[in-house]
């Protein structure tokens, strides 16, 4: 009889075990859903806003609905960057932010803990653009972000490259700065225009 009963136990955790390993395996593999900073101009995917001009703000010029060769969908966005110092800052840079306009005084970062890397898609409209850093996270204040990680300097080509920001290990319970990017006149002494795609956290 005890023979029988530990067989049975022994059938029972063969079967279930497996089972158990494999739920586990498909909650690390979706516990994080893809969230985007930017998909498409007016996507319901989209997260944080495009508000936190810095540095030569007046040297900057982006379209949110450049229609032309988007990596996917209808639209990407192109970004303009004069290098004219209007200024006097002699760099320049734009944060996605949430909420808009927050440089760490406003309450309402996003948790994205699960979270693995930041992936976009970038290229140059002649190659050889320099931006100088790719950052998310990073802001300070009251509401300051749990973390940050950046790449960077990256040189663009005319063609359409993946990048990918590592977030391994970075306590991500809080991000009011969801993506950024900074570039200077050193880089680009005539400026340069880039266009962005598809930036998302997975």
């Amino acid at each position: 009889m005890k023979k029988n009963v530990l067989l049975v136990l022994i059938l029972a955790v063969l079967l279930v075990l497996p089972q158990v390993v494999k739920a586990q395996e498909a909650k690390e593999t979706t516990g994080f859903k893809p969230f985007g900073v930017y998909y498409d101009r007016g996507s319901r995917g989209n997260h944080y806003i495009l508000s936190g001009w810095m540095g030569d703000y007046g040297d900057i010029k982006i379209s949110e609905n450049h229609k032309e060769n988007p990596y996917s969908g209808k639209t990407c966005m192109k970004i303009t960057y004069t290098a004219e110092g209007k200024q006097g800052a002699n760099w320049a840079g734009i944060y996605w932010q949430w909420p808009p306009n927050n440089w760490g005084e406003k309450k309402g970062g996003f948790d994205l803990t699960g979270a693995k890397k930041v992936t976009f898609w970038a290229r140059g409209e002649k190659g050889g653009e320099t931006v100088l850093e790719f950052k998310i996270g990073g802001l300070t204040g009251t509401y300051s972000d749990s973390d940050s990680a950046s790449i960077g300097p990256i040189e663009l080509t005319t063609e359409w490259q993946q990048y990918t920001i590592d977030l391994t290990d970075l306590d991500l319970s809080y991000i009011s700065g969801g993506f950024c990017w900074v570039t200077n006149s050193m880089a680009n002494p005539d400026g340069c225009v880039f266009y962005l795609d598809d930036v998302q956290y997975e």
